[in-house]
């Protein structure tokens, strides 16, 4: 595939640079939750069954969170820019077959086609940032703007999902990636630099056993979810991810250039950012999810105003996290990652008291908005533990492996909590309640799994915050110390 021809270090723009990668990773960001409220449209439109229809979000988030680390690899072994244009071009082509898809398979397989392309592209961003702004104030202020645009972007397509499925037609959440993909393609060879190949090999063992292992996970707890936790195929599918993620540690500790490099844990503080980031977006994910159900669902929201619904969360957050930078430096990054999930657990926890009488300003505009201040604090900071002190040769990894803890939280934690609605609304439904309707009694039963879920997703935002105190440094976060290059690594770097 052929680009636009430009030199291969343009002037420098970093300003311009930064906007046109950040563009395209609000696109990809959309994408994970724009499609979200348009899921009844898209049902009644593509036939889908309830089962069936679940696969639209999670077919793009795990082919994008399974392939991010080979993404990442294969920035550093081939150049980043080349392949954040070759991902753009790939999610551009594959959103708009998307759009034109008239039958539930051809639009599974695309939304599998943008992972792929969100993959390639989604590290290299993250990858071109680091290396274009020099380890502190200014890198701190660029990934500032890059976590608003990451975490504000995600409940952003809320609101947009719900504007363009009212008034244009599900089919242009798709297609409105295709004038924006394009101009991504012909601008950035103009205004982002190349960075140099480093010789290397792809671990394609690595990234399918990653993959199908997540895969396989989420598959589990989705079955469980419809034919309870003893279902066989259920069972089955919990150990194949097993026996899968364990091929994937070995495979990695002996590959001679893992997509996944293991020292990147070897500094606790940058394990435990890693694994409260995996806990904290497993919660967050789910909660979009549930809060769509309940507001169209439960309460009859339209489509429009389900999606604005959701904008006391988007600015309280995008806000947030631009002052996020301008306060770790007095505050410090451990104090703000604490001060930060206490107003998240604080809105599950009073999501987890919703019922079908829970009105709009009662008891969901409070949650949202703690919930949009509190991730404004958090992300910047917590991103700012998992790439402090990261190596140039393993900025690509370590940018992959982030956004693959994003998309893979979203996915196991999307999993899990609608197992927990599962048995949660079967046990309601199996307990009526005496003196209600059959309409009532459904109402009920939907909004007792809804809370169920909630409540899980407060107990996964209480366990990302003992990760934080626990693991992570409280002392200014500093680069660490690079680690003792393998003999298979100084032959590359001569």
């Amino acid at each position: 595939m052929s680009f636009p021809h430009a030199p291969d270090h343009p002037r420098g723009r970093p300003g311009i640079a930064l906007a046109i990668m950040l563009s395209a990773q609000l696109m990809i960001i959309l994408d994970m939750t724009v499609v979200n409220i348009a899921l009844p449209h898209i049902q009644g439109s593509l036939h889908f069954s309830a089962t069936s229809l679940s696969w639209v979000l999670n077919g793009y988030t795990l082919t994008s969170g399974g392939l991010l680390l080979l993404g990442g690899r294969a920035g550093d072994i081939l150049g980043r820019r080349r392949v954040f244009l070759a991902g753009i071009a790939l999610f551009t082509l594959a959103s708009l077959a998307g759009g034109l898809a008239d039958t539930s398979g051809l639009l599974l397989a695309a939304r599998a086609l943008q992972g792929v392309g969100g993959a390639l592209a989604s590290p290299a961003v993250l990858a071109l940032i680091v290396t274009s702004f020099p380890e502190g104030r200014e890198r701190t202020r660029a990934l500032g703007i890059y976590m608003g645009v990451i975490t504000g972007g995600s409940s952003l397509g809320l609101v947009l999902g719900g504007v363009i499925t009212q008034w244009l037609s599900w089919r242009w959440v798709l297609f409105i990636n295709v004038p924006i993909g394009l101009a991504v393609v012909l601008v950035a060879p103009r205004f982002v630099a190349e960075t140099p190949r480093q010789p290397g090999r792809f671990d394609l063992a690595g990234a399918l056993t990653a993959t199908a292992g997540v895969t396989a996970l989420v598959y589990g707890f989705i079955r469980a979810a419809a034919g309870g936790w003893g279902d066989r195929i259920a069972l089955a599918a919990f150990g194949a991810a097993a026996v899968l993620l364990v091929l994937f540690v070995v495979t990695e500790t002996r590959a001679r250039q893992p997509i996944t490099p293991m020292r990147l844990f070897a500094e606790v503080s940058r394990a435990g950012s890693f694994i409260a980031r995996l806990l904290l977006i497993a919660g967050m994910f789910g909660m979009f999810y549930f809060i769509t159900e309940f507001l169209q669902k439960v309460m009859g929201f339209s489509p429009l105003r389900a999606g604005v619904a959701f904008l006391p969360m988007t600015v309280a957050l995008f806000g947030v996290s631009r002052l996020a930078p301008r306060l770790m430096p007095r505050l410090g990054a451990k104090p703000l990652m604490i001060a930060g999930l206490l107003p998240v657990i604080a809105s599950m926890g009073w999501l987890w008291r919703v019922t079908p009488a829970t009105g709009y300003w009662s008891g969901i505009f409070g949650p949202m908005l703690l919930v949009g201040l509190g991730m404004g604090l958090v992300f910047v900071p917590l991103t700012t533990a998992s790439l402090a002190g990261v190596p140039p040769a393993d900025s690509g990894a370590a940018s992959g492996l982030v956004n693959m803890l994003q998309l893979a939280g979203g996915s196991l934690g999307l999993g899990v909590l609608v197992s927990v609605f599962g048995t949660a609304s079967r046990h309601a439904a199996s307990h009526p309640l005496a003196g209600l309707t059959p309409l009532a009694q459904s109402q009920h039963a939907l909004t007792h799994g809804i809370a169920a879920a909630f409540g899980f997703a407060a107990l996964l935002d209480v366990a990302s915050l003992l990760v934080i105190i626990v693991m992570i440094r409280a002392r200014r976060l500093a680069p660490a110390p690079a680690p003792a290059p393998q003999p298979q690594e100084e032959a590359v770097a001569s």
